[in-house]
């Protein structure tokens, strides 16, 4: 019911096809480059741009490709740099005769082909999270900060794809388009609702690493604060032996005991008596 006309933006022959079979604006928009994804509605035809990730990409570096479409009624151009065959199953529809029936259904296919791409990206994300929280648990801080600082890097890019998605295939399905039936709005939507699934998979994973990143920050700040309180201890048990010990050590006439032998003995005692005294009454008032 329909023709689909796909090409590469790196090939010149294609873009000389555009600008032949397409108006200036409209073939613009599908060669332009460094695009966000939208959906822009022009008369009777409408100009999708989604953001989907390449397939079988590591998710410590995640890459994104960028695809334009312009849909009309009995016709679908799609512009992008990634192989079309990613994302449109062209060999299975033709062994299971179950191709899309219209352009909309197309694009709802192409959705839901984007949004399963990135679930098992999703459930790894997850158990990286169980392991990051397993390793906070051992006190293996260094570790844990620097593979959370990539885990929530990696869940923004995510989420910078599949939220824009959710939003093109719901602008696309409100749309006052002539050629969308209601089926196709009921596949929009369905593909729409996918992508919203996943966008909350991801928000929920995205609470999960604030809150061990938080954590984190606790822990530390306490284990801070505890050295600090030890240190501020010692400095208070050693600063009035401190003074004694100057005072007693002034080159002056006059100091007590100054000619008896056994003089050095009281005043180490008395000193380690003082700084147990000290150290009692900190306990006892929870100070330490």
């Amino acid at each position: 019911g329909f023709a689909l006309v796909a090409g590469s933006l790196s090939s010149p022959s294609f873009r000389s096809w555009l600008s032949e079979h397409l108006d200036g604006a409209a073939a613009e928009g599908l060669t332009s480059t460094d695009q966000h994804s939208r959906c822009t509605v022009v008369d009777d035809r409408a100009l999708v741009v989604m953001r989907v990730v390449r397939n079988r990409t590591d998710p410590e570096e995640l890459s994104r490709q960028t695809m334009a479409i312009w849909i009309e009624r009995r016709r679908v151009i799609i512009a992008s740099k990634l192989p079309i065959t990613e994302l449109v199953s062209l060999s299975a529809w033709q062994k299971s005769h179950h191709a899309p029936l219209s352009t909309a259904d197309l694009i709802a296919r192409m959705g839901t082909r984007a949004a399963d791409r990135v679930e098992p990206l999703v459930e790894h994300l997850g158990d990286r999270l169980d392991s990051i929280e397993d390793h906070f648990v051992s006190e293996r801080e260094e570790e844990v900060r620097q593979q959370l600082g990539k885990l929530r890097r990696t869940l923004i890019n995510l989420r910078r794809v599949l939220w824009p998605l959710r939003d093109v295939l719901n602008t696309l399905e409100i749309e006052d388009l002539s050629f969308l039936t209601a089926r196709d709005r009921a596949r929009l939507k369905e593909a729409s609702a996918r992508s919203a699934r996943l966008g909350d998979e991801l928000q929920v994973l995205t609470e999960r690493a604030a809150l061990i990143h938080e954590q984190l920050l606790d822990t530390r700040a306490e284990q801070m604060n505890r050295t600090i309180l030890v240190l501020t201890a010692a400095t208070v048990v050693a600063m009035p032996m401190t003074v004694v010990s100057g005072l007693l050590g002034m080159n002056v006439a006059g100091i007590p005991f100054a000619q008896n032998p056994e003089a050095f003995w009281f005043v180490v005692l008395g000193l380690a008596a003082l700084g147990t005294g000290i150290v009692i009454f900190m306990r006892l008032r929870k100070w330490l």
